[in-house]
């Protein structure tokens, strides 16, 4: 099937996933969609939960393989919308719905290429194609649960908008929850040890704070006091304050080593963080789908939004169509063009790096 024919099944395929619910942990029907895609082309593959995976027809295990992944589950649509968020609808160039541009684009896009591959023989890489779920919400069922069952992964293409431009490295993320300490009383008698006015100065401390290392892609880690509470009555004084510290990590350190320094080093009574397995993530500029992406025009950058590439230890590019600033927004969308470039894109990038070329005198007796 040619290229044009996959992309406009593609965003047929698309304007289905739009029109049918999503939200995280609720992607049984969309998996259902991406199925039948692979059972009309009458490719193999399995399903767990609410991943839908396959690799390609001539799998090696004698070769490196490549992940190309992206998410079909969505966020809840914000109150904002004039348009109905589960409406497919074209107009001026623009395919809007939920989920079109994040990450809806790239899913289809990934899944076109992927099925332009899958039947070649004596490719220089396997492919393996995970439709994951959960990514939205860094749930338990998503690509993270996924990493055991599917085939041992060497490097991957992650799908999320950046307007086919090659995201080199992501920050990653650990959410600390912080409580600053003081005595309770009465809020008529006199109290030199108020929590809240002790949290100024652990306020200032975190505003001031700057993490040393720095990282040529991603830039410094950036740390935010995100929520705070105290307090249930009008007349005491709460015993503590509890903040919520957003830390976006690059990748001059790790997870632990954040959690360390601020253990070790904030004035709060204590500092505790949720989770550290969302790492921060790269590759080498080195690498061949870098440099195939770099001589094809497209620009490299650190992508400050998090995503599944987060929970891989193996070196990830994150690339896609659609723009990282309409995700999550209201009355979403995703121009066809891009994601007709896209699968271009994609595939270029892939002949380059994955089909072995034949010798000029191989070509001559052919």
């Amino acid at each position: 099937m040619t290229i044009e024919k996959l992309t406009e099944k593609a965003i047929s395929l698309l304007k289905s996933l739009i029109e049918t619910q999503s939200f995280s942990t609720e992607e049984d029907k969309t998996a259902a969609l991406i199925e039948a895609w692979f059972i009309e082309f009458e490719i193999p593959f399995k399903r767990t939960k609410n991943n839908v995976w396959a690799t390609n027809k001539h799998f090696d295990e004698s070769k490196p393989t490549l992940l190309l992944n992206s998410h079909h589950d969505t966020v809840k649509p914000n109150s904002a919308y004039t348009n109905d968020p589960l409406k497919a609808f074209v107009e001026d160039g623009k395919l809007f719905g939920l989920g079109s541009n994040d990450a809806g684009g790239c899913l289809v896009s990934l899944i076109a290429t992927f099925t332009n591959f899958y039947a070649q023989e004596n490719l220089k890489y396997n492919l393996v194609i995970v439709a994951s779920a959960e990514e939205e919400n860094s749930g338990p069922n998503g690509l993270n649960s996924m990493l055991p069952i599917i085939p041992k992964i060497d490097v991957a293409i992650v799908g999320e908008p950046t307007l086919m431009n090659l995201a080199v490295a992501e920050k990653g993320l650990v959410v600390f929850d912080a409580v600053v300490k003081g005595t309770p009383s009465h809020a008529a008698h006199p109290n030199d040890n108020n929590s809240i006015y002790n949290t100024i100065e652990v306020l200032q401390w975190f505003k001031d704070f700057k993490f040393e290392k720095s990282s040529e892609a991603l830039g410094d880690v950036k740390m935010t006091v995100t929520q705070i509470n105290a307090g249930k009555q009008h007349n005491v004084v709460p015993a503590h304050v509890d903040l919520v510290v957003d830390v976006r990590v690059n990748d001059a350190y790790s997870n632990q080593e954040i959690a360390t320094i601020l253990q070790e080093q904030s004035p709060c009574t204590e500092i505790i963080p949720r989770s550290l397995r969302l790492n921060s993530s790269s590759i080498s500029t080195d690498h061949d789908l870098v440099k195939a992406g770099i001589a094809m025009g497209r620009e490299t950058y650190g992508s400050p939004t998090l995503s599944d590439q987060s929970v891989l230890s193996c070196q990830s590019l994150k690339l896609g169509p659609g723009d990282s600033t309409r995700s999550h927004s209201a009355n979403e969308f995703i121009y066809l063009a891009e994601i007709e470039e896209g699968i271009q894109i994609y595939v270029e990038l892939l002949n380059t790096v994955i089909v072995k070329k034949m010798s000029p005198r191989a070509q001559s007796r052919g």
